[in-house]
């Protein structure tokens, strides 16, 4: 187990670099940087955020692909005493100037694709730009990082929202140092560890991606998309032991052919998290990485990363699943959690998950958002995390949906999860994904699923012997494979635009009119 202590994230690195100084912290492409190089490096770096801000930033904005200079630049953001902004270049600019202001970012670090754009963003934002060979002469850098307090933030973090306003999240040292105590706890890391770099840098699980190597003194290693072409030898070859992904990527590794029997032989753990994991998909990646034990891990920003586990177990886990999905396990030790049925009283057996405690973020950066989201209940401090879950016989959680997924059809309440496991089971179906949209006469359904194409007659036969009338979708569309958002999960909200521009009425044009 590591040792646990100092208040401040990046103590975990600090650590490693003292006991492990020569080994490979980041492998990113062709380069390998060791512990002893990132850390001087990355108090180069804090030196120059530093002077460019004139004083101590409250916030550091890191804007940068996955690689050397983002890694890099997130410690050196801690190093200088601020929390960090994670940031994807590829976010719309108007999103960007949100971020930077919500958050008060005095001051970037990126990359040099990140510096073009937020040349063109925000000109007047101070940048360094994270470059190895060239630390600007007369900077001094500093001898340690700049000390912090448990209280003091250490990241903060936008969701994605679905009011079109991202909301920043702010975690401190100490909202990170319970989560990490847990994991240090529950997992045995150690320094021969590769741990893989999936995620983008703005999604809230590369914390965990990152530190649980640091903290271990194992090896990041960043995962280029070209990965997946044949993610057997790229694993094999760069001794890849613990994995982190949305479980997304499974049907990615699968459509290439890497889940074959036995052919993640490296893999000692498998995290998936961010979106709901089929038990169909956990058991496939457990026949290909035969020795890996996988856990399915839940919690939104607001909870620090991650709040929940599951360790996946074929017969008990297929036993306690809930419309295919496989549980989410315990509330995190050290936190209280309550149900909320739809009228607000507490329920034992399901219902909207509630957690207090150590993980949870005060509030979000605007008060104004913290309304319906973090409330005062029994004298505690409680975040809303919108999400349903039901209370198994073993009394680990299953994940049932989003408040916003059991919706109202022609006055039937239809579970949308449940329409995507009746789909699921139709044969030449792969996955499926139920969305709603529009109409003069209220919401239908659309699915869109991968697999082999059904025509919509045999769908709907098949559906009608699992599902009431009112939960028959209006319209099926196949697809080749699912589009994926920044952090490689499906976009719903791409699949609901889809659906709706589809059902749209045709307005019939002058021409057509003239000849009919």
């Amino acid at each position: 187990m590591n040792d646990t202590s100092g208040p401040a994230l990046h103590a975990r690195f600090l650590r490693s670099v003292r006991r492990y100084p020569s080994r490979p912290a980041i492998r990113a492409g062709t380069e390998t940087v060791r512990y002893d190089e990132a850390h001087a490096l990355a108090l180069a770096w804090a030196g120059e955020l530093l002077a460019a801000a004139r004083e101590r930033p409250r916030a550091v904005a890191v804007l940068a692909d996955k690689g050397v200079p983002a890694y890099v630049g997130v410690l050196a953001a801690l190093f200088a005493g601020a929390a960090v902004v994670p940031m994807h270049p590829e976010l719309p600019a108007v999103r960007i100037r949100e971020m930077l202001r919500a958050s008060a970012a005095s001051v970037a670090l990126a990359d040099e694709r990140g510096a073009a754009v937020l040349a063109e963003t925000e000109p007047g934002l101070p940048v360094v730009v994270a470059d190895r060979r060239a630390v600007r002469t007369g900077t001094r850098a500093p001898d340690v990082p700049e000390s912090v307090a448990p209280s003091d933030l250490a990241y903060i973090l936008f969701t994605s929202g679905s009011t079109g306003r991202p909301k920043g999240v702010p975690l401190t040292h100490g909202n990170f140092g319970h989560f990490f105590r847990i994991t240090d706890q529950r997992y045995d890391f150690h320094a021969d560890d590769v741990f893989s770099q999936v995620l983008e840098l703005s999604f809230d699980c590369v914390v965990l991606e990152l530190f649980s190597a640091w903290g271990a003194g194992g090896t990041v290693c960043h995962i280029p998309p070209h990965a997946y072409l044949d993610l057997p030898s790229f694993t094999a070859e760069r001794g890849v032991s613990v994995w982190f992904s949305t479980p997304s990527a499974i049907d990615m590794v699968r459509r290439m052919g890497g889940l074959r029997d036995g052919a993640l032989p490296s893999l000692r753990w498998s995290f998936f998290a961010g979106e709901a994991l089929k038990c169909t998909d956990a058991a496939d990646w457990q026949a290909a990485a035969t020795k890996a034990r996988i856990e399915n891990l839940y919690g939104p920003a607001e909870l620090t990363l991650t709040i929940t586990g599951h360790r996946w177990q074929p017969e008990l886990s297929r036993r306690l699943a809930v419309n295919g999905i496989v549980p989410i396990g315990a509330v995190h030790p050290g936190h209280r959690s309550i149900l909320l049925a739809p009228d607000g009283t507490e329920s034992a057996t399901e219902g909207e998950l509630c957690v207090s405690g150590p993980q949870s973020a005060a509030g979000y950066l605007d008060p104004a958002d913290d309304e319906d989201r973090f409330v005062e209940r029994d004298a505690e401090r409680w975040y809303r995390t919108g999400d349903r879950v039901r209370v198994l016989p073993n009394g680990e959680l299953a994940y049932l949906g989003r408040n916003d997924s059991q919706v109202q059809i022609h006055g039937v309440r239809v579970e949308l999860p449940e329409v995507d496991q009746a789909v699921r089971a139709c044969p030449g179906v792969a996955d499926a994904v139920t969305v709603t949209r529009p109409t003069g006469g209220g919401l239908e359904l659309v699915v869109f699923y991968t697999g082999t194409p059904v025509s919509p007659a045999d769908l709907n036969r098949h559906l009608r012997r699992l599902l009431p009338d009112g939960a028959i979708p209006k319209a099926f569309r196949h697809l080749a494979e699912f589009p994926l958002n920044p952090n490689r999960k499906v976009d719903r909200i791409r699949l609901a635009a889809l659906a709706a521009e589809a059902g749209r009425p045709v307005r019939p044009s002058r021409e057509s009119l003239q000849q009919g």
